[in-house]
Parts: C-alpha cells; structure tokens; sequence
C-alpha cells in the first residue's frame, strides 16, 4: 500500500548546514526518510561525507543543499557591486533611495594609507558628502512647493511622500565608496565561487570582505568553503586583454546610449513553434515550418494567445527564453545599480570611470542647486583623473552615482518582461524607467508581435522621461 505524502522542514536549528545537506544528498541510495537519515548523522561523519563526495569526487550539487544567511555591514557600494555579482543568490541592501547617509559614511581604502593621495581621496568624498547633505534641504525645500500636502494627509504620510522625490535626486552625487549594509541568502557551493572571484580581485576591500565571510561561513559549513582561494585564471585574464584593449581605437563620447546591438531575426518565430511543441507530439522543426507558413493575423493570434492573462505577478512560459537581444548601453551608475540586480541576464560592466560623463537631474537646476552640482562633479572628475594614475581600481571609489557607466547586456525576451515589469512601474527610479522604455521601445521595433505585448508601462516614453526628469544625460 503507497505511503502517505509527507512535507517537511529538517529544522537548521537541530541540524546544521552540511548536516541537512549530507541528509539530502544520500536519499539517492537509501530508502530510508530524511528525517531518519538526519537523525543517523553527526557533525562529524557530514564532514567527512563532504569531503569524500564535494571536495574529492566533484559532487557540488550537495553544497547546493546547504545554505547560508550572511549579514555584511559597512562595505563600500563599489565592493557590495562585486558581491552581488554572483548570479544564484538573493540579496538586500541599504537603499539610496529610501536612506539617507552621513557626512562620514564612505569606505578609506587600505591601499592609500600612508600614501601622499589619502588627502585627495577623503576630501573628495567629504565635499561629495557635504554637497549631498546640502542637496537634501534644497531639494526637501523645492519639492515641498511642487507638492504641497494634501488634507487630511498625516505629516508622517507627506514627508515620506516627499522623501522619495528627493532623495532620488540628492543621490546622483553620492560617491561609490559610500557604505551599506547587505543581506546576502546564498547556498555553500555559490559562496565557494563567489568567494573565489573576491579573492582575485583587485580592491583590498574585496579580498578583505570575503576572507571575513569565508571565517564565518566556515562556522556553519566547516568542509563546503574551506578550499576557496584565488583563481590564477582570473587574475590572469584581465590583465591579458586589459593590455589587448589599448590597441582599439575608441571615441569616449558615445552619440548612442542605447543599442540594440544583435538580436534573433528570427526569435518570434522560434517562441512561437516552442510553444507548439511543448503542447504537441510534433519535431521542433515541423512546428517551426509550420509557423513559417501562418499569415500575419494567424502568428499575432497565436501571441496574443501566449501572452493573454498574464497578470502583473504572473511569470510567462518559458519558451519567451528562446529569443534573446544584446544592448550595449550607456547608464548613469545609479540606474546601473539597480540594473545589475536583474541577474537572469548576462551583464559586461566596463569599471566606473568619470570618463562618460555624467547626467544632470531638472531639479538639481530647478531647485537653484546646478551651480554647486556641476563644481561637485567636476571636482570628483578631476580626483578620480589623478587617482588613477596611480590605481584605477581605487580610484571609482570617488565617482558618483551621476557618472555614466557602459554595459553590455544579452537577455531573453522573458527577462525584458521581468526587467519591463519591474522598472517601468512609476515608483521605480526615474533614471532606471529611462533604461527600461528605451530598450522596450528597441525591441517593439524589431519585435512588431511581442514587442507591443511585453508588461511595460505606458503613459510615458524615453522622450517624456528626459524632459521631465533630466536636465542633461552626459
């Protein structure tokens, strides 16, 4: 007679990490319940199983099972950048949105002690620091006017209102060695590979946040992180095509922020007979001719179709994910931020420079603050200018969110869904909603079926957002 279904927690409080693990990792050869094969376990023999099957044998997918939940605080946004790089984890942080900052929250980094350009790095940030804190009672004063507050609103209830309008502006000169905190969820075997890239990379700062992560992540999964080191390979190919890069010819000033630099000609076709033989005993190539013969009307219908009923918090099929897009894109670092959070997409981040120039929000100028904006910036130019002279690395410390940043983007027509869904809506970041309806605006005119179907928000255009909310984008 089959047995009754069961669902369970192996509880992290009587079972460590690699304990649970180890538990769900011998299911595959023993028929006894997890709960038995845990209880059968100790510290002890789920080491040595881990080091037998994950260290010795390859078997990764244990560590997978294993899962951490690490706090990091008061790290530069430049070294939480790095962290968050890492595809399969999840992660919350501090927001320049919702926070303000103090006139002292920015990471020194141990690279310039005892050196001569200390001097020029702090009091580059002290100014940054001291031009955002004044910004924030300019700006509160100005959009206080535009938005008075409303009857019977709670003074509570406005100033928070408030507070998003212009702390969202007032953060275009925040600084990347600003401090945060991060809550990072993530499993043993992406934070031995995470652990790995932070070991070779560049900033001291870096190397240092993982050696910390790893002393405690090694509290709770003794065997799973305890092999992380530096990999050769990567600490090797950067400075190979670092070197290769210096004999492309390049214009710094881009005449195109935006551009859709490759696609699949024939992706909307390909989305279409995927759906056809998920639903169906036919070839892929039989759905495909078949989808190749429709008339117009009959290939929309089938979209429409595919695409109708997908509320706001519905996820589509994932046949969208057989057509995909490359951008190459020039976005301020704020927008970049939130950007790099969409991590089912492939992203190439050239470092941040103040070499792209930067982006000038209206109310910095309309709120009579533009002069002090422009010395701010300029200034931060010039320091970041000298101090890479010396080190490259060290020197984005000092570049503010305003600078712009390229990136090269490929995604699936999924995750522009996702990524429309998201930071078109009109409580995303103005810089961020820029981004989203230009490169949705890109993929409707080669995507003329799916293009118009995808969940981004409408009432507004990359040309309305521009005038609206900038002053200059470069």
């Amino acid at each position: 007679m089959p047995q009754k279904r069961q669902v369970y927690l192996l509880d992290p409080q009587k079972f460590n990490s690699e304990t649970i693990a180890v538990a769900f990792a011998k299911t595959s050869r023993s028929p006894e319940s997890f709960q038995h094969i845990a209880d059968e376990l100790t510290d002890e023999k789920s080491a040595k199983f881990n080091e037998k099957w994950v260290v010795g044998y390859g078997h990764s997918s244990v560590a997978e099972h294993a899962t951490l939940h690490i706090a990091v605080e008061n790290v530069s946004r430049l070294a939480v950048e790095t962290l968050q790089a890492n595809r399969l984890a999840s992660y919350t942080e501090k927001s320049t949105r919702y926070q303000k900052w103090d006139a002292d929250s920015f990471h020194v980094p141990a690279e310039l002690e005892n050196h001569v350009l200390k001097s020029v790095y702090e009091e580059t940030c002290q100014m940054l620091f001291s031009a955002y804190r004044e910004s924030l009672e300019v700006l509160r004063k100005y959009v206080g006017k535009k938005l008075p507050q409303k009857p019977e609103e709670k003074e509570s209830r406005y100033e928070s209102r408030l507070r998003t309008q212009y702390v969202d502006v007032a953060r275009f000169l925040l600084p990347a060695a600003s401090v945060a905190n991060v809550g990072v969820t993530i499993n043993a075997r992406s934070l031995e590979h995470a652990l790995c890239k932070m070991f070779s990379h560049s900033l001291e700062e870096v190397r240092a946040m993982g050696e910390d992560i790893k002393a405690i992540a090694i509290e709770n999964v003794p065997t799973l992180v305890k092999y992380a080191k530096a990999f050769p390979y990567l600490l090797n190919v950067s400075s190979r095509f670092e070197e290769a890069a210096k004999a492309v010819p390049s214009q710094r000033n881009p005449k195109e922020w935006c551009t859709l630099v490759d696609y699949d000609r024939d992706g909307e076709h390909k989305v279409l007979a995927a759906v056809l033989y998920r639903y169906s005993e036919i070839s892929y190539f039989e759905a495909l001719q078949y989808v190749d013969g429709l008339r117009i009307y009959e290939k929309l219908q089938l979209a429409e179709n595919l695409l109708r009923d997908c509320e706001q918090h519905a996820t589509p099929l994932r046949e969208l994910e057989h057509a995909s897009f490359s951008f190459d894109l020039v976005l301020d670092q704020g927008a970049y931020y939130e950007l790099k959070r969409h991590r089912m997409m492939t992203q190439s981040p050239q470092e941040l420079t103040t070499l792209l120039g930067y982006a000038t929000p209206r109310w910095m100028v309309d709120s009579g603050f533009s002069d002090r904006y422009h010395t701010s910036m300029q200034a931060a130019d010039k320091a970041y200018r000298i101090l890479a002279e010396f080190n490259p690395a060290v020197a984005s410390y000092v570049v503010p969110n305003g600078f712009n940043r390229r990136v090269l983007l490929t995604l699936n027509l999924r995750t522009a869904d996702h990524l429309f869904t998201l930071r078109s809506a009109s409580n995303a970041h103005f810089s961020i909603r820029r981004v989203a309806q230009r490169m949705n605006e890109e993929i409707t005119r080669v995507y003329p079926m799916f293009g118009p179907m995808l969940r981004c928000s409408e009432g507004e255009t990359t040309a309305t957002i521009e005038e609206r909310y900038f002053s200059s984008t470069c």
